[in-house]
C-alpha cells in the first residue's frame, strides 16, 4: 500500500468531514469494514459473508485507499479504492479485467487510474462525501499524471434486471465510448433478453460519472457475487464538466 500521495496541504475539509489517504494498516482494516457493512451487510450478500466482517481482496495491498472521516466520531464513512498505472503494470492486470477484456485499452494502460469499490455509510449520502472523495481522486491523477479515470459501476439485479436493462439502454445512447476504446464483457449481462423497466433508476454514482463525461465502453458484464449488471467507464480529465471541475479542483480544459 503506498502511502503519503495525498499530502497534508491537499487535504480537504467540509464541516465535520476531513478526506485523507489510508496509510495504516488499521486504516485499511477501517475501510474494509466499511465496504462489508455496505455490500455484504446492507445489500444483503450473504454469500460473501465472512467472519472477520472485512470486505477485503488481493488487490486492496497494491492500491491506495481515500478516505473520508467524521472528524467528531473519527469512524471512516466513505472511501475509494485507487489503483495507479504504475502499480497496475507490476501487477499486470487491473480489477476490472476480472470482468472485461481490456485489450483494446492497452495503448492508453500506462496514462489510466483504476478507481473502485466506492463505498459510503448509509448515514452520510448526502452529497458531501462524494463530492471529497473526487476531489482527492483529481489530485491523485494529477500527481500520478494519468489522463483517464477507469472503473466500472454497478447495477443492482434485486428486480430481476429490468433496471438494469433500462439504464443501459438509455445510457448507451448518449455516453457510449469511441470504438476504439470498446471492452468487452467475459459474463455478459443479457440485457437483450429483458424487458427494460417502465421506470428507470440510475445508480448515483453511475450518475455522476455520466455528468462528469465518462464513456460506457460496451455492453454490461453479469456479477453474481454481488448480484449486479457492470458496465465498464473509462473518463477522460478532458471531458470533465465545469460545474464539477469546481469541486473536483481541475480545470477541465
Amino acid at each position: 500500500m503506498q502511502q503519503h500521495l495525498i499530502q497534508a496541504d491537499v487535504r480537504a475539509s467540509s464541516g465535520k468531514l476531513v478526506l485523507s489517504m489510508a496509510s495504516t494498516p488499521e486504516e485499511l482494516r477501517e475501510v474494509q469494514r466499511l465496504r462489508y457493512k455496505v455490500f455484504i451487510e446492507t445489500m444483503g450478500l450473504t454469500a460473501l459473508a465472512s467472519d472477520d466482517g472485512l470486505d477485503s481482496d488481493e488487490f486492496d495491498e497494491h492500491c491506495d485507499h481515500l478516505i473520508v472521516r467524521d472528524s467528531n466520531t473519527l469512524k471512516v464513512v466513505g472511501t475509494y479504492r485507487l489503483l495507479s498505472a504504475a502499480r497496475a503494470h507490476k501487477l499486470g492486470r487491473v480489477y476490472s479485467e476480472n470482468e472485461f477484456d481490456l485489450s483494446r485499452l492497452n495503448n492508453v494502460r500506462n496514462r489510466i487510474v483504476e478507481a473502485g469499490r466506492a463505498c459510503i455509510h448509509p448515514d452520510y449520502r448526502g452529497g458531501a462525501v462524494i463530492l471529497l472523495l473526487w476531489s482527492g481522486l483529481a489530485e491523485y491523477m494529477r500527481r500520478e499524471r494519468c489522463d483517464f479515470l477507469a472503473g466500472c459501476a454497478s447495477i443492482s439485479l434485486a428486480d430481476g434486471g429490468h433496471n438494469a436493462v433500462a439504464v443501459y439502454n438509455a445510457l448507451s445512447v448518449k455516453h457510449m465510448a469511441p470504438v476504439e476504446y470498446r471492452v468487452t464483457p467475459h459474463l455478459p449481462f443479457p440485457y437483450t433478453k429483458l424487458e427494460p423497466a417502465q421506470t428507470m433508476q440510475v445508480p448515483p454514482l453511475l450518475k455522476g460519472y455520466m455528468r462528469s463525461g465518462a464513456w460506457i465502453c460496451g455492453e454490461p458484464a453479469w456479477d453474481p457475487d454481488f448480484e449486479s449488471a457492470d458496465l465498464f467507464l473509462l473518463m477522460p480529465l478532458a471531458n470533465l464538466d465545469a460545474r464539477y471541475a469546481r469541486h473536483y479542483g481541475v480545470d477541465g480544459q
